[in-house]
């Protein structure tokens, strides 16, 4: 019988977070204050726990995981690393597709992997509550969820568009305690000045951003918590590919290529940092990015500083960037609509060490009904996103020959978010490559710095 399922102990979830910054031939270009000048640890300390602050700045290859963090982990950790046969007979193709699946943990995502590590530090702080934001709702989920774990209130700002397509993952954040508002709303100075603007805002991540900023530096018992982007959440989600990398030596197997969907980048940088290891050694891997053509902000962006937030709240950041008052259009994949990327994301695709390409929506639905009706699991629409890129290369070696070993992060399960699904059986949804013109006028926006 052939393996299908590649499993690791409870033992072998990793101990330590790997930090990329320590094998990138560069140093992180520092975030830049209102003033256009570097900020310090200061900056950030009304917002969030100095652990996770030093955490941000590290550039130690190995930071370790609190103990009752990796407790919490052996709830669903380590995730199983599947060889997809099924999909490679459909296909007929060659290559030996392997995914990683993170639609096991409690709230259906990748996403727990820092929540519950933003949680833990938070309360070790003192924090009484936390103020988030969420976009397809996986990451509100997952704080509510880690919230709940260590006795934090939780606040969420869900996207608007999201927060109608979505009722079922609001409910889910609603059992695990947290209080949700749909974004742009009337709580903060941020959501009404977007609604007097535009009583029809369907919201975006940046903005949900803003009021969750907001709500945070105006209580001083409440911290902000972040889903993406931000160097420390990139850290905790290498358990990801870490876990990833013992399972391929388990069967003496090794990718070369590896893919996954990439909004904000932790996804991205979960999967593949501890990757990149091997590749800043030598090692041959290629490491894709894959991100909607409606929100093509590695592959049509530009290479900037700029604010990662629509009121401006946050510092500025170097980082792949549509334009921090890009409103994206109404996709589906709700977790990849964000204006910008991980500055290390975003730095190591500028210097050539990772790609990036970009997905039409009905692309993304085809590949991941393709892979549903193959290997049984519905994915997240985010998630279709690096199943498409990586079929896509599959297809390449039927053509060649090639016996490539392909591995995608399969971030989460789309039970939530089967409307999308029906959407595309209906014929209702449509693809949507974003103007060339808006992308010039929102990018004629961006700070001035230097």
């Amino acid at each position: 019988m052939q393996q299908t399922k590649i499993l690791l102990d409870e033992s072998e979830i990793p101990t330590h977070w790997y930090n990329v910054v320590a094998d990138m031939p560069n140093p992180p270009a520092p975030p830049l204050g209102p003033d256009g000048k570097p900020i310090g640890p200061e900056a950030l300390a009304p917002i969030f726990p100095m652990s996770l602050i030093e955490q941000e700045v590290s550039s130690e290859r190995w930071i370790a995981i609190p103990e009752k963090v990796r407790e919490i982990y052996q709830l669903w950790r380590p995730s199983p690393l599947y060889r997809a046969h099924r999909l490679e007979a459909a296909l007929g193709t060659p290559a030996k597709i392997y995914y990683k699946y993170e639609g096991v943990s409690p709230a259906g995502s990748h996403k727990v992997n820092t929540s519950v590590a933003q949680a833990y530090y938070n309360a070790e702080a003192g924090i009484r509550r936390i103020a988030t934001e969420t976009g397809a709702g996986q990451w509100g989920c997952s704080m509510a969820l880690a919230g709940q774990m260590f006795g934090l209130e939780v606040r969420v700002y869900m996207v608007k568009v999201s927060y109608g397509q979505k009722p079922y993952r609001r409910s889910m954040m609603q059992t695990w305690g947290a209080e949700v508002f749909a974004s742009p709303s009337m709580e903060t100075n941020a959501g009404r000045a977007a609604l007097e603007a535009d009583p029809n805002n369907p919201g975006s991540l940046g903005l949900a951003i803003s009021e969750a900023v907001e709500d945070a530096a105006t209580h001083a018992d409440t911290n902000y918590a972040l889903g993406s982007v931000l160097n420390h959440v990139l850290l905790h989600q290498t358990v990801i590919g870490l876990e990833a990398k013992k399972q391929f030596a388990k069967i003496g197997a090794y990718p070369d290529m590896v893919f996954a969907p990439c909004g904000g980048g932790s996804n991205f940088g979960g999967a593949a940092f501890p990757f990149f290891a091997d590749k800043a050694a030598g090692k041959e891997v290629r490491l894709v990015a894959v991100e909607p053509a409606s929100c093509p902000t590695l592959t049509r962006g530009h290479y900037a500083y700029d604010f990662g937030d629509t009121a401006k709240l946050t510092p500025m950041m170097l980082m792949y960037t549509l334009g921090h008052d890009f409103m994206p259009p109404s996709i589906h994949a709700g977790g990849l609509r964000y204006h910008g990327d991980s500055a290390l994301v975003s730095q190591l695709y500028h210097e050539k060490l990772i790609e990036a390409i970009a997905v039409p929506q009905l692309a993304t639905f085809e590949a991941g009904v393709t892979f549903a009706r193959t290997e049984g699991i519905v994915p997240a629409p985010e998630s279709n996103h690096a199943i498409a890129a990586c079929i896509d290369e599959a297809l390449r070696c039927k053509e060649s020959g090639e016996a490539k070993t392909l591995f995608f992060n399969l971030s989460g399960h789309g039970h939530f978010d089967m409307a999308a699904y029906d959407s595309y059986f209906s014929g209702a949804l449509e693809d949507f490559v974003y103007p060339e013109e808006a992308i010039r006028a929102a990018l004629e926006r961006l700070p001035k710095v230097g």
